[in-house]
């Protein structure tokens, strides 16, 4: 077995890689940029080399660097992860040229499925079901409008070099596919170094679910069941599953062997991942074949028992596959949310900064969390915006459902925005309760983006109730305070005005054993808990059932998470309630003026000037972030009277980029 190994990636997986290679008793070795001196795999690693500034390409990207750093520090074999170097041969070559093993696929598979047009022929040869498509590579934006027409519409525009959702459009018309073909090849130019596109027929109400592979050099080969990867946004992964709730056996065993053709088509070793479009009827169809470990891997992990990441470092070193087909079952269920963080609110726009406080649920036999961060490290605009993947298990489906939302009530991020909010809206949406979902639903449901409507909590009786019993202990705590005058004591009172949402609502609230019996509506609500002041998190309960509700205080407001629901409150006397609707509201700033920056990030170009006439729905600028080109739209007919950035500058949030007459 190898002594030493190098993790040439970051964040989450690096980290992970990291925690199976020390179970096996293997050294590690971590490469980082300037940017990620202090991250979490730098400090879990044995040894640590840094390899440039912050850019990926001028650090993670640059495979001399890294073969360099095997070199140093003496190690045998590299892990590339997922994404940066994973699947570029001419990686493997270089470490190849000088016997430092790589922990994937042989040159010939990534060469062969990492190009989506040679691949799709390869499996069309090797009797895969695939999508009816345009074969070879599209020359411009005007070819790639010939071909849609030729196809039909609508049409998927993919970087033949493409992947995790960088480089891809969807077009339904001659100028959606002009404006995708070159968004897509400029992402695809940026984040993978090759800007060729293809185009197929984008199938309707499509399902996207994939096969995990695991391979060995004496040419055995294992599928390890399917993984639901169907709740997608932008062609990102957002919650994966597996089991899916939609396979049958049968459709499983065909998609299962026809995988298992394709990698003894290539003569594939290690772990890899086929990827399959399946329609209502269960019609399935070859999408591409990742020749890697994929992000959404744990959920296999947990429903098999098998360690990915063990089984590539073993196969990698010559052994044997330790596992045949008949070993592999399908035990419980599991499901994985991806805490990324974006600011659902703002359209999902990158949030970056200092994990001011960071404490996820804790490991244990339901829930794992993989994660690449710490409390009190930065959250870089350099790379992509995963904090975390979160992981829950269950007997059944309705378990790991019930296991997410409780997790996902206790996972506590400040100081960057997440996701957490929408990732809970989805956990309780009945379509996925029903498993009634396809890569559509997200756009489906919410069509506006996302927003706090859109997670209106099932009890406010809830956050009434927890406020209330929360108020009444700190003032029953400042009614203790020592000194005071005898015959003065202060003197708590039992009713109280809750103001949530613009509504008063009247409570009252008595001590109990443990806690406080909350009366709202002629109900009493029975709220037991240990929380003391300063805690984000309120755990307890309510009439005997368990409750999380994350908490922050500022002056006499109260915000409370729950359920994906985020509300303020304030706790006022009733005397003070009659006088309210007397104060007056403050007004909002008038910003309509000027396109404001909507997230940090850098500048790419600006398609207006100054003194320039606009009409609404006409591009103004472009900005880049996390790897992912976001264009900014006029949101009505305007004349651009100043322009206060050029292309090149890096933007804050909130930033004028421009004012308007």
């Amino acid at each position: 077995m190898f002594d030493k190994i190098l993790i040439a990636n970051r964040g989450e997986i690096a980290c992970r890689v990291i925690q199976s290679a020390q179970k096996m008793g293997i050294r590690t070795v971590a490469v980082y940029s300037d940017a990620d001196s202090s991250a979490l795999h730098v400090q879990l690693a044995d040894e640590a080399v840094n390899i440039g500034p912050p850019p990926s390409a001028q650090s993670y990207l640059l495979k001399d660097k890294i073969v360099q750093a095997c070199l140093d520090t003496g190690a045998q074999a590299v892990h590339p992860g997922y994404g940066f170097l994973s699947e570029n041969s001419e990686f493997c070559e270089t470490l190849a040229a000088v016997g430092i093993k790589f922990i994937g696929p042989e040159t010939h598979a990534i060469e062969a499925m990492g190009d989506k047009i040679t691949s799709k022929q390869i499996a069309a040869d090797a009797g895969v079901n695939t999508i009816p498509g345009f074969s070879d590579v599209l020359k411009d934006a005007d070819h790639a409008v010939e071909i849609a027409n030729r196809l039909g519409y609508p049409v998927m525009l993919k970087a033949t070099a493409g992947g995790g959702g960088k480089g891809m459009r969807v077009a339904h018309n001659d100028a959606e596919c002009r404006e995708g073909f070159e968004r897509a090849s400029n992402e695809a130019r940026s984040g993978f170094g090759d800007d060729r596109m293809f185009a197929e027929k984008f199938i309707e109400e499509p399902r996207h679910i994939e096969i995990q592979i695991i391979a060995d050099s004496q040419g055995n080969v294992v599928y390890l069941n399917e993984r639901e990867c169907s709740l997608q946004r932008r062609h990102q992964k957002v919650i994966e599953e597996a089991p899916s709730p939609f396979l049958d056996e049968a459709t499983r065993k065909k998609m299962g062997e026809q995988a298992v053709a394709l990698a003894k088509a290539v003569d594939y070793q290690s772990a890899g991942t086929v990827e399959f479009i399946v329609d209502a009827k269960r019609n399935f169809y070859f999408l591409e074949m990742n020749t890697r470990l994929q992000v959404e891997h744990p959920v296999t992990e947990l429903i098999t028992g098998f360690d990915l990441v063990e089984l590539m470092i073993r196969v990698a070193n010559g052994e044997k596959l330790p596992i045949t087909q008949a070993d592999v079952g399908i035990n419980g269920w599991a499901i994985e949310s991806r805490v990324y963080a974006e600011d659902p609110f703002r359209n999902f726009l990158p949030s970056i900064g200092r994990l001011v406080y960071y404490r996820p649920p804790e490991n244990d036999d339901h829930v794992r969390v993989d994660t690449g961060v710490y409390e009190g490290g930065e959250v870089s605009m350099y790379y992509d915006p995963m904090i975390a993947k979160l992981i829950t298990y269950g007997a059944d489906r309705e378990e790991a459902i019930a296991h997410m939302r409780s997790a996902l009530d206790r996972f506590i991020i400040r100081g960057v925005t997440s996701n957490l909010s929408f990732l809970s809206s989805l956990i309780f949406h009945p379509r996925f309760v029903s498993g009634n979902i396809s890569t559509n639903t997200i756009g489906e449901e919410y069509p506006d983006g996302f927003h706090p409507a859109d997670v209106p909590h099932e009890d406010p009786s809830i956050f009434i109730s927890v406020v209330a019993s929360m108020i009444r202990g700190y003032r029953d705590r400042a009614a203790r305070i020592d000194g005071q005058l005898t015959g003065h004591e202060r003197r708590v009172p039992s009713d109280w005005a809750v103001v949530m949402n613009d509504e008063l609502h009247h409570v009252t609230v008595v001590a109990a054993q443990g806690g406080h019996d909350v009366i709202y509506n002629g109900k009493t609500y029975a709220v037991r808990s240990r929380w003391e002041f300063g805690q984000h998190l309120f755990s307890g309960t309510i009439n005997g059932n368990e409750i999380f509700v994350q908490v922050e205080r500022e002056d006499q407001t109260y915000r409370l998470f729950h359920s994906g629901s985020q509300v303020d409150v304030k706790v006022i006397t009733p005397k003070t309630a009659e006088f309210l609707q007397y104060m007056p509201v403050k007004a909002p700033p008038d910003m309509s003026r000027y396109l404001i920056s909507p997230m940090p990030g850098l500048l790419v170009s600006l398609a207006v000037e100054e003194g320039q006439k606009v009409n609404a729905g006409e591009e103004l600028a472009v900005l880049e972030a996390m790897k992912m080109e976001n264009t900014l739209l006029a949101e009505r007919d305007c004349v651009v009277s100043k322009i206060h950035f050029e292309p090149g500058a890096s933007l804050a949030v909130d930033d004028k980029i421009m004012e308007f007459e």
